[in-house]
């Protein structure tokens, strides 16, 4: 298969054979990151900015490894370094990235939509990191690859997205990831975390926290977006826990070989017990190897991946 796209802006424009194509690709440069030498020559003179405009810990850092995995030059800005603090439009900001002959950007944003803006606007690639509450595609497809892994497979499973729905990307580009790959999504949390028409997105609402948490194959909770809301939307924190945690005696009701994620960062205690982060089921670091991987693949299917990245 040959890639063709110029820019990764969400999940619903990739087609099943492009996703099929992204995991065969991270699959085959995961071994990099396992070398005693963790560095392959084959984004050798290029050179990706990332652009974030949003805090970022996991997602920041796995782009930059990925982009040095390959030999690429990456440079991070943050919005407090940015002229964007001086008054200076985003686009005006990326056209002046661009005149600096970047090969890629990569860009996190509170508004969503800004990825898309920017590719509109910009002849090099774009890759959405994250824009607002829209989608953040590269950490679905992590999500999936991840749950390929270790079930073999996406289609016929079912899958549980649990929390605040209503303030994550992550749930809406998973919803629509999982879906497109023939899984059955169910999302669980409070009546104020979930937004109205839900199900128009492919996922039914699961009639209650038990049912969503023993029926699933995988299992995928989220913390309190906190900084999206405008006042917290449920009476405490430790209620929130006892009503829609992953906490022991749930544990106890998953299925055998059910898997746990977590896009991070986690809040221990609140969506889920420290039995179910660090236990068995959990495959929360998993996803975070992966996304190095994953994202390495996609420099390289952007940059043309025509290149051996052993020995180009």
């Amino acid at each position: 298969m040959q890639w063709t796209k110029k820019d990764v802006l969400d999940i619903e424009s990739l087609s099943v054979d492009e996703i099929e194509f992204i995991f065969e690709t991270a699959f085959g440069l995961r071994e990099i990151s396992e070398r005693p030498i963790k560095k392959v020559p084959t984004l050798r003179g290029q050179t990706i900015v990332l652009l974030f405009l949003e805090p970022s810990t996991r997602t920041r850092v796995s782009f930059d490894i990925a982009a040095k995995r390959l030999s690429a030059d990456s440079i991070a800005i943050a919005a407090a370094s940015s002229s964007i603090v001086k008054g200076e439009t985003l686009i005006d900001t990326a056209r002046n990235l661009q005149a600096m002959k970047p090969d890629i950007l990569v860009v996190r944003h509170s508004s969503a939509g800004a990825p898309h803006l920017l590719a509109r606007n910009l002849d090099i690639s774009v890759i959405n990191a994250g824009d607002g509450m829209h989608a953040h595609p590269t950490q679905a497809l992590l999500d999936m690859m991840t749950v390929k892994e270790n079930k073999g497979r996406i289609d016929g499973l079912k899958v549980s997205i649990i929390g605040d729905i209503a303030h994550s990307r992550v749930a809406r580009s998973n919803i629509a990831g999982f879906t497109k790959m023939g899984a059955r999504v169910s999302v669980a949390g409070p009546p104020t975390m979930m937004p109205a028409g839900i199900e128009q997105l492919g996922a039914y609402v699961a009639p209650d926290m038990d049912a969503a948490v023993s029926e699933a194959d995988v299992i995928i909770l989220l913390r309190i977006q906190k900084e999206r809301q405008r006042r917290f939307l449920f009476p405490s924190e430790r209620e929130y826990a006892a009503r829609y945690g992953l906490n022991a005696a749930r544990l106890r009701r998953i299925k055998p070989d059910a898997l746990i994620l977590h896009p991070g960062p986690i809040n221990r205690g609140v969506e889920i017990a420290p039995e179910a982060a660090d236990g068995p089921h959990s495959v929360i670091l998993d996803q975070v190897t992966n996304g190095v991987a994953l994202r390495m693949a996609l420099f390289y299917l952007l940059a043309g991946g025509v290149r051996d990245a052993n020995v180009d």
